[in-house]
């Protein structure tokens, strides 16, 4: 009973990840998740004695999968296929020869066919089977005036665009370039200058991609895409080595956020709970429900930029904040202490300009004295 109801609950978990249609010659399409489990679908009319066969349709039939004399026969099964396929024994017996591949890959995509024989005559059921590998993540990352936006693991081949908000008629020079692995999975990365000319302009990156999605009644594409939107905040100046930097909002409900520093060291990240890295601590002093981030006891070791990231279900938002800090003692130093200098050494030119006169003075009285001492004498 335990393996039954496995084998059903595994059925119709897998069949939420399998959309199945029928184009015109009959095949039936199924997409499958790169790396998830999926069901190739087969029926046939019960009977205690059938022969079951799967093979994928190429130059020369690749054997999937066999069942005859009421067990798994797997002599002839490609070595692509060991230990991936099953049948869901406990249907057999009401007709169903559905297969069942698990950790599928691009190299699996093609043309498949369920040859099924009983006392009832033969019967052949073609499924094509298309691969997917959605965007997930994109990752973006600034240095200079150069922004990089990146996304990878994605099948079929993506798209790369770039947008500005507020809307901008500046054309905007990009380098992309798209790459595929050896598993036939893509990679996408794109390089774009930004201007000074406009700092309050926030650039977005979208990577998309599609599936094809057919039935009798129409042909549709599907998009599966994802952005990324940076914007950049003025500097923030710290003079009593405390500031408060604030984090985009979403058009989410999702509270979660993370602050990094540098674009790299965790200091604030808030899922289901609010966690603080060990070595920020003693700096974050409170940090609000809508993401803003209070730091106290800076230094100009804190100088640098902060950036806080949230996403929703096709959005990741990041604000960056270059943050410098001032401390009021180092402006004393730097400011006060030059101007007594200054003025110490003004006392001490005008002493030995007193000092100067003073004896040129007497030089002068000494001169006239000895004058004075000769006319008397003579």
């Amino acid at each position: 009973m335990s393996m039954k109801r496995i084998n059903s609950s595994q059925f119709l978990v897998i069949l939420m990840f399998s959309c199945m249609f029928t184009d015109s010659r009959g095949d039936t399409e199924v997409v499958c998740v790169f790396m998830k489990s999926c069901i190739l679908p087969c029926s046939f009319q019960s009977s205690s004695d059938f022969i079951l066969h799967w093979f994928l349709l190429t130059t020369r039939d690749t054997h999937v999968h066999s069942y005859y004399s009421n067990q798994d026969q797997l002599g002839h099964q490609d070595q692509n296929y060991r230990n991936r396929t099953s049948l869901f024994k406990d249907q057999i017996s009401r007709g169903n020869a559905s297969l069942l591949l698990r950790g599928v890959k691009v190299q699996d995509e093609g043309r498949y066919q369920c040859f099924t024989s009983t006392i009832h005559g033969m019967k052949t059921s073609d499924i094509s089977l298309k691969v997917y590998a959605p965007v997930s993540e994109v990752s973006i990352s600034q240095e200079g005036n150069r922004i990089t936006c990146s996304s990878e693991g994605i099948y079929p081949e993506p798209e790369l665009t770039w947008s500005t908000s507020p809307p901008s008629n500046m054309e905007l020079q990009d380098r992309t370039r798209v790459q595929q692995t050896e598993e036939q999975l893509y990679s996408i990365s794109s390089s774009l200058m930004v201007s000074d000319r406009d700092p309050d302009l926030s650039y977005s990156c979208t990577v998309r991609t599609q599936r094809n999605q057919r039935n009798q009644r129409n042909q549709r594409n599907q998009r599966n895409q994802r952005r990324v939107t940076v914007r950049k905040q003025n500097s923030t100046i710290s003079s009593d080595r405390q500031a408060t930097i604030s984090c985009s909002a979403s058009n989410s409900s999702d509270r979660s956020f993370i602050w990094r520093f540098n674009h790299g060291q965790v200091i604030v990240n808030r899922s289901r709970a609010l966690t603080v890295a060990e070595e920020w601590k003693h700096q974050v002093k409170e940090v609000s429900d809508s993401g803003s981030l209070t730091l106290q006891d800076l230094s100009s070791q804190h100088e640098g930029v902060y950036t806080c990231e949230r996403s929703d279900e096709e959005e990741t938002f990041m604000t960056n904040i270059f943050l410098r800090t001032e401390d009021e003692r180092g402006i004393l130093v730097w400011v006060v202490v030059p101007a007594w200098a200054a003025l110490v050494a003004v006392f001490i030119m005008f002493l030995r300009c007193g000092k100067k006169r003073a004896r040129q003075k007497g030089s002068s009285e000494e001169r006239e004295s000895c004058k004075t001492k000769q006319r008397v004498n003579l």
